[in-house]
């Protein structure tokens, strides 16, 4: 008995709470004869698993916690579960250790937690043949052996009934564990469908993770080539900027050239009335000095058409720089929402944003501060609108005054420019004041 110098596990759990229906006990005797030992066999059930710490007492009847048991036995660990033949196990009680009274008692199977996992039918430890043993009693004994007798009926009785209670409690146990087992197996399936519909959810945010990052990369180069435009555009507008100033100064020039000319020209005039002797001469100067105003008033024409003609492109410059700063601070506000974007997704899928290998340029590296919104369309839909494209119409008039058959020109020009905004898709115009109605209807084309 070197097994059972440990004490085994036991607890107070009460009869109530203990499952009887696990292990089923087998060959089980109404009595073994004093001075042998007695071999238990038991057989567990497939929803078992027994383990290292757990053992089988010898209860007495009535027993109420796995603390009362009179002498017990380890069990021992099959080494296959699957198999049928380690399913039946016995242990072995050596006859030094097993009651010597004539009590009724049980096997019990007890598990390490102290729960009790089976029970047996009851048996007694007596002689057996005790039936043929002459035993010569006074009236008294006889009386007293008889009332005994009846308290053993009566006890026997109640074991039965105990037997049957138990037997229809281990029923029900074995329709509740069935029961319970059905449920486990609903769970176990329902747990996989949601692992297998999280596993496809997982991979779904993957796939959208990387078209945002694509979507993001295309982005920053088109941004990147924006930026190349814009000050490709800036260094054209200072070239033509230079150009105009040596323009107009050559302008002012040929005006006090003009000028000039006008002052010699009274002067010659002045001098006709008192030479009259000269006069054949002063007109054929007078001549020369119309045609050389006439040339003058060409080249002038010549220099306020170039001057009208840079003023023109001057102005369509400005305008066309001013429509890509408007794209770029679209697609700067475009990225600002994307990156927002990006961070609620990594959020939500419990990552740091920050640790991405990719970081889309915020609006403070590349233009002033922007308002967000959808203007332009939706930054999600992977398409890009085009930039405006204005139409510049100019009327111009012109209104020459000629007096007295003089030599003065004078030349008065009016430019009424309107400017109007075309759609890039469906080329429909809006003048310059209907701008907000222009945004909403090139937004109508992306939807």
């Amino acid at each position: 008995m070197e097994d059972t110098i440990e004490d085994p596990p036991t607890s107070a759990v009460l009869l109530d709470h203990c499952h009887f229906s696990q292990i089923i006990f087998n060959n089980v005797e109404k009595f073994y004869v004093p001075g042998g030992d007695v071999t238990c066999h038991y057989t567990l059930t497939q929803h078992f698993m027994p383990r290292r710490k757990d053992w089988i007492g010898i209860f007495r009847v009535g027993w109420k916690t796995t603390r009362e048991y009179y002498t017990f036995m380890w069990v021992n660990l099959p080494t296959d579960l699957q198999s049928e033949s380690t399913k039946q196990q016995e242990v072995q009680f050596k006859a030094y250790y097993l009651p010597k009274d004539d009590e009724y008692y049980q096997f019990c199977y007890v598990d390490q937690d102290g729960v009790v996992r089976g029970a047996s039918i009851p048996f007694q430890f007596r002689p057996e043949n005790e039936e043929d043993i002459l035993v010569v009693t006074t009236q008294g004994e006889v009386e007293e052996i008889e009332q005994h007798n009846s308290e053993l009926c009566k006890e026997n009785q109640e074991l039965k009934e105990s037997c049957v209670s138990l037997q229809k409690q281990n029923s029900d146990l074995q329709t509740e564990l069935q029961k319970k087992q059905e449920e486990l197996e609903t769970l176990k399936s329902i747990n996989k469908k949601l692992e297998q519909k999280m596993k496809e959810q997982e991979d779904s945010w993957e796939a959208e993770l990387l078209q945002l990052r694509v979507q993001n990369q295309k982005i920053s180069l088109e941004n990147e080539q924006m930026e190349v435009r814009v000050d490709q555009l800036q260094a054209q507008l200072s070239t033509q900027e230079e150009e105009m100033e040596k323009l107009v100064q050559e302008n002012q020039d040929k005006t006090q050239q003009l000028e000039h000319l006008k002052k010699e020209n009274d002067q010659l005039f002045l001098s006709l009335t008192e030479q009259r002797e000269y006069q054949r001469t002063l007109e054929q100067t007078v001549e020369e000095l119309k045609q050389k105003e006439a040339t003058a008033a060409e080249k002038q024409q010549e220099l306020m058409d170039k001057n009208l003609d840079l003023s023109k492109r001057l102005s369509e410059n400005k305008v066309i720089c001013d429509v890509v700063q408007r794209e770029k601070e679209r697609i700067e506000r475009e990225n600002d929402l994307l990156k927002r974007e990006n961070g609620r997704l990594m959020s939500y899928m419990g990552l740091d944003f920050d640790s991405l290998p990719y970081q889309v340029p915020t609006a403070d590296q590349g233009g002033t501060g922007q308002n967000p919104g959808l203007v332009y369309g939706n930054p999600y839909s992977g398409k890009t609108v085009l930039p405006l494209e204005l139409s510049i119409k100019k009327r111009p008039t012109c209104t020459p005054d000629f007096a007295d058959d003089m030599c003065d020109h004078t030349l008065e020009e009016q430019h009424i420019q309107t400017v109007y905004l075309n759609c890039p898709i469906c080329d429909k115009s809006f003048s310059a004041k209907e701008k907000q109605i222009f945004e909403d209807h090139v937004f109508c084309h992306t939807l």
